[in-house]
């Protein structure tokens, strides 16, 4: 791949908190340096960053390449500790973009872990086992042996201080991975991944691997289980993705409307501009439709929805069924709330009819609608 290859080379990339930038709520979008610091080249490199976001929500993977071989630049940067802040940034969405890049290859990951590593110190334990659990899942069992021995005996200063702790933690998360594919030793590998979800963290690869292999036996109820408790447990950090998994296994397994939609709704409040919220609005449509109204208006709310025809029909077709109601204008005016005073001047300006009118005539009409609906005076 390309692409991949060349960002590989810029010392580019971890896999970040699972997609659409809005999946990613740990990510400091506007990272730069501190006030006073500020330089031409930073304010590019935020303008930056802003453009692999935009494009991550809207998985044009090839564009996110594209830009993140640009944005690797920011390594050169010799400002206090902003080259391990890029770094991080650099690793989390890099990792993200080959996992979802058609192209991507073993080699590219092989290429861009390496690089990484010594892009900075800091993250160089977790890349070394990130990059042994990609090798074991895809096979390369000798390979990945070889980076957790690195790991196992890395030493930098006082960043090696504690990693005895934290290297046995992760052990039992690969000696769980690595049992995965022999399925005789099921059973213990249950009790390592257990071990690891007894310990408060973020640890996605592990846990879908455990469901993967409870799936495999038919343990429907063990899995929604372990992701119950992966999504609902207090001592972990909040993780948007962790209902994201329960949502889409549930649903996979046919499970009731009601239950579905209370995963979403805990999203929804993690997440308001989710992936899933156009869905979420969609289940709503069939009941809730006050609710339904909240969750498009929320995702209207963001700059990466503001022109998605669908979302504006998702609004149009909640009208039309609330206009039947002698009360809409009321529910509306209940779920446009703190919007009212700015609301039509993002939406209807002068200047976005014009833009829409020139790139989206389908949108331009269906936002006509909207605005004549709850606001005659303004067509």
């Amino acid at each position: 791949m390309i692409l991949c290859l060349q960002l590989c080379g810029n010392s580019f990339g971890e896999r970040l908190f699972p997609v659409s930038a809005c999946q990613f709520p740990c990510m400091n979008w506007n990272a730069d340096c501190q006030p006073g610091l500020i330089t031409g080249f930073h304010k590019t490199t935020r303008n930056c960053l802003q453009h692999i976001r935009e494009v991550l929500l809207h998985h044009r993977w090839q564009d996110a390449a594209e830009y993140m071989a640009s944005y690797s630049q920011t390594l050169e940067d010799t400002t206090a500790n902003m080259p391990q802040l890029y770094a991080e940034i650099i690793w989390r969405i890099g990792t993200e973009i080959l996992h979802h890049h058609p192209d991507s290859t073993l080699e590219d990951y092989n290429s861009f872990y390496e690089r990484v590593k010594h892009s900075g110190v800091k993250h160089y334990l977790k890349v070394c086992l990130e990059h042994s659990f990609h090798l074991l899942v895809n096979g390369q069992f000798e390979d990945a042996k070889i980076q957790l021995s690195i790991a196992e005996s890395w030493r930098y200063g006082k960043q090696s201080a504690g990693q005895s702790q934290r290297i046995r933690q992760r052990k039992h998360a690969y000696d769980a991975a690595v049992n995965q594919e022999m399925h005789s030793y099921f059973r213990q590998s249950s009790v390592n991944l257990k071990e690891i979800m007894k310990l408060p963290g973020v640890w996605h690869p592990f846990v879908l691997s455990y469901i993967d292999m409870l799936e495999f036996y038919n343990d429907h109820e063990g899995a929604v289980k372990v992701l119950n408790d992966y999504a609902y447990d207090d001592s972990f950090p909040p993780n948007p993705n962790a209902h994201v998994y329960l949502y889409r296994y549930m649903k996979k397994q046919n499970h009731p409307l009601k239950k579905l939609l209370k995963v979403l709704k805990i999203l929804h409040t993690l997440v308001p501009s989710h992936e899933l919220m156009p869905e979420y609005c969609s289940l709503l449509n069939e009941g809730d439709l006050q609710k339904a109204l909240g969750v498009v208006l929320d995702l209207l709310d963001y700059s990466s929805w503001r022109s998605n025809l669908d979302v504006w029909n998702h609004l149009l077709n909640i009208i039309k069924r609330l206009r039947m109601k002698k009360q809409w204008l009321k529910i509306f005016a209940e779920e446009m709330g703190y919007r009212k005073d700015w609301w039509l001047a993002i939406h209807f300006s002068t200047f976005q009819a014009r833009k829409d009118s020139a790139e989206n005539r389908e949108l331009l009409e269906v936002k006509s609608f909207v605005v004549g609906a709850f606001c005659p005076h303004c067509k």
